[in-house]
């Protein structure tokens, strides 16, 4: 998916609770934002504005935004997103799994739009078309996707007799997800190596990789 059809994908979904909100006469909303840096979030901020503009919700007029920065300090996260939810936010967008569970936690009623890699393989929700919680949103890295974006690499670099996989061991992919990955590349000729990485490790050298 290429990044300007995620920022719009993510836009729209963090649009949808608006959307369904029978808007009250002199009301505003508000839309509270839980990101590491709120740099991150401007793009998908513009795309949710423009598509809530479409429902009528406009900054100014009966829209805020707040945003509650948590990279300087993460063992803080929890008291944002509680300050979110005291604050009496309609939306709280979240990304990366730590900050949906801080999210989820402070609140069980206000919906949460999750932004991070598998939403349902990390036990985010229960289900991507019906979650039963209040907690959706999108999943950017899907375990499902790893052998398309596999195969487009090998397309891309025709002749490639040797590949590495990077895998986070904090993450969710399990063994039948990676060996999914070798099976097509054994048929296409491909060793591929597998690297789990739990931690970054300084001086290492870049032999093994290449």
């Amino acid at each position: 998916m290429r990044r300007r059809e995620f920022i719009a994908l993510a836009g729209a979904s963090v649009a949808w609770p608006f959307a369904a909100l029978a808007q009250e006469p002199g009301r505003t909303y508000r839309l509270g934002f839980l990101w590491a840096q709120s740099s991150e979030a401007e793009p998908v901020v513009t795309a949710f504005l423009d598509e809530a503009g479409r429902h009528g919700f406009i900054v100014g007029r009966n829209l805020t935004v707040e945003h509650r920065d948590f990279g300087p300090h993460p063992d803080r996260l929890s008291e944002y997103a509680a300050d979110l939810v005291k604050s009496q936010v309609d939306v709280i967008s979240a990304t990366g799994n730590i900050a949906i569970r801080a999210a989820q936690e402070a609140t069980k009623t206000i919906p949460i739009l999750g932004i991070t890699d598998d939403l349902l393989g990390s036990g985010l929700v229960n289900s991507m078309a019906r979650p039963s919680g209040n907690t959706t949103g999108v999943s950017a890295l899907v375990g499902g996707l790893d052998g398309k974006r596999q195969e487009i690499l090998i397309e891309a670099v025709p002749g490639v007799r040797r590949m590495a996989a990077l895998a986070d061991s904090n993450m969710t992919r399990t063994a039948v997800q990676l060996e999914a990955l070798q099976k097509p590349a054994r048929a296409r000729g491909i060793e591929l190596s597998m690297h789990q990485i739990g931690t970054p490790r300084v001086g290492r050298s870049r032999k093994h990789y290449l």
